[in-house]
C-alpha cells in the first residue's frame, strides 16, 4: 500500500487540527521532574487506572486472537518508528476496551478495526504527527477500513474508556527508577532494552493486571539481571509493591521463554477485491456505530 503525501498532520476527529507541537504536557507525566511530589502523583495515577471487577472474561480463543492483532499493532508502530508510549498506550486501550466491551462473535474484522482506532488514538495522543488512517494500515492487514468507519470505531473506544485517556504507563517511571539505582546510569545510553522488553512482554502478558510502576522496575530488574529482593527494591519507592514486582519478573521470564519457543505466523494478505473494506452501515450497527 502506498502512502499518502499527506504523512505528517492529519486531522481529528471532529475535525480538529492535529498541531500537537505547541502543546502543554501534563504536569504528573513531566519525567524530567523526579522529585518527589512528582513520583508520589505518578503513584496516585496509576492506581486509577486499574480496572476492578468490571473486567469481562476471556475465551481461549480470545487469548490467541488478541495475541495476533497485538504483534500486527507493534509491526505498525515499528513501521512508523512511534513512541514506546504511543505503543504501549495503544494496546493498553486495545486491552481496556475488551476488558468491558463484548465485541461481536464470529465477527474477526472487529477485533483489526478495534486494533487500528487504538492505534490512531495513541498515535494522536503521543505523537507530533499522524499518519492518515488508511495509511496507518500497513502491515499486511486481514482488513482494510474506510476512514470514516474508523472514526467511529474512534468513538466508541473514547465513549466506552470514559474519555480518560491519558494514563501513566511505565515509561514515566524508568528515569527515576534508573536515577536511584547505582550503576544503572552507567549501563544505559538509553532505553531501547528495556522499552523493547515492555513492548515484547505485551503480547503475552496481560499487563492491566499490574501497575505501571511494577512493570518498570521488572523490567530493570531483568534487563540488568539484579536480583529480585526486597533489599534492592527498596532502592525504588517505598511506594512500590514489592510482591508485585516479583510476580512482574517471573511473568516476564516465562513470557521471554515462550515468545523463544512460538513461531510468529504471517498474517493473510490485504484482499483484492473491495470486499476486503468495510464501509460505514450494515455491520457498523453491530458495533454500536451508529
Amino acid at each position: 500500500m502506498s502512502l499518502s503525501p499527506a504523512y505528517s498532520t492529519v486531522n481529528l476527529y471532529c475535525s480538529e487540527v492535529a498541531d500537537l507541537s505547541d502543546s502543554i504536557p501534563f504536569p504528573y507525566l513531566d519525567s524530567s521532574d523526579d522529585d518527589e511530589r512528582f513520583i508520589l502523583r505518578l503513584f496516585d495515577s496509576e492506581l486509577d487506572g486499574m480496572l476492578g471487577s468490571e473486567r469481562l472474561p476471556v475465551l481461549p480463543e480470545g487469548v490467541i486472537a488478541r495475541r495476533d492483532v497485538v504483534n500486527w499493532m507493534l509491526k505498525v508502530h515499528s513501521y512508523y518508528n512511534f513512541r514506546p508510549e504511543t505503543t504501549y498506550l495503544s494496546v493498553t486501550y486495545l486491552d481496556r476496551f475488551l476488558c468491558i466491551y463484548d465485541l461481536p462473535q464470529g465477527k474477526e474484522w472487529s477485533l483489526q478495526l478495534l486494533s487500528v482506532a487504538c492505534i490512531s488514538l495513541a498515535a494522536k495522543m503521543e505523537e507530533t504527527t499522524v499518519p492518515l488512517l488508511l495509511d496507518l494500515q500497513v502491515m499486511e492487514p486481514r482488513f482494510l477500513f474506510t476512514a470514516m468507519t474508523v472514526q467511529k470505531m474512534e468513538l466508541l473506544v473514547m465513549t466506552v474508556l470514559k474519555w480518560r485517556l491519558r494514563v501513566v504507563t511505565p515509561f514515566s517511571f524508568l528515569d527515576y527508577f534508573i536515577s536511584k539505582i547505582p550503576r544503572f546510569s552507567s549501563q544505559f545510553h538509553n532505553f531501547s532494552n528495556v522499552s523493547n522488553l515492555i513492548l515484547s512482554s505485551c503480547r503475552v502478558m496481560d499487563h492491566l493486571d499490574f501497575l505501571p510502576s511494577s512493570i518498570a522496575a521488572a523490567a530493570l530488574l531483568w534487563v540488568t539481571g539484579k536480583n529480585v529482593d526486597d533489599q534492592t527494591l527498596e532502592h525504588f519507592h517505598k511506594r512500590v509493591d514489592k510482591e508485585m514486582v516479583k510476580r512482574c519478573h517471573y511473568l516476564i521470564k516465562q513470557s521471554m521463554c515462550s515468545m523463544g519457543q512460538v513461531k510468529r505466523q504471517r498474517l493473510e494478505p490485504v484482499p483484492a477485491s473491495p470486499d476486503g473494506v468495510l464501509k460505514c452501515g450494515g455491520e457498523d450497527s453491530k458495533l454500536g456505530l451508529d
